[in-house]
């Protein structure tokens, strides 16, 4: 089973810095920074569990500065299950391998926590 500890620890990481920023440094870009960073996370894990030709991924609605915290947290929760599923059952000649779609995540969560507090 592949060992998906750290996406889940840099998406915890980075989503605790999100709920402790006061609402003015969410409202300079870090917040929108966090919530395109949540819903390309929620897509990739929809793009992992549904079939090719399957109902179009859903994007995640803005619910506001306060909560992009728990959103990057839930997306980067949901690929981390969906990265565990698709090792278990690829096949061998897959394209792109779970590890490596796996440490693609963790640099783009690493990337935009970088973009989100500087």
């Amino acid at each position: 089973m592949l060992d998906t500890s750290p996406l889940t620890a840099v998406v915890e990481r980075f989503a605790d810095r999100l709920r402790a920023m006061p609402q003015s440094r969410l409202q300079q870009g870090a917040a929108a920074e966090a919530l395109q960073l949540a819903r390309e996370l929620s897509a990739r894990a929809q793009r992992l569990e549904s079939p090719p030709g399957a109902a179009p991924a859903r994007t995640m609605p803005d619910a506001g500065v306060f909560v992009v915290g728990d959103q990057v947290a839930v997306a980067g929760a949901d690929l981390a299950e969906a990265l565990r599923a698709a090792d278990a059952t690829a096949a061998p000649d897959t394209a792109t391998a779970p590890s490596e779609m796996l440490d693609e995540a963790v640099a783009l969560v690493e990337q935009a926590e970088v973009r989100a507090t500087r």
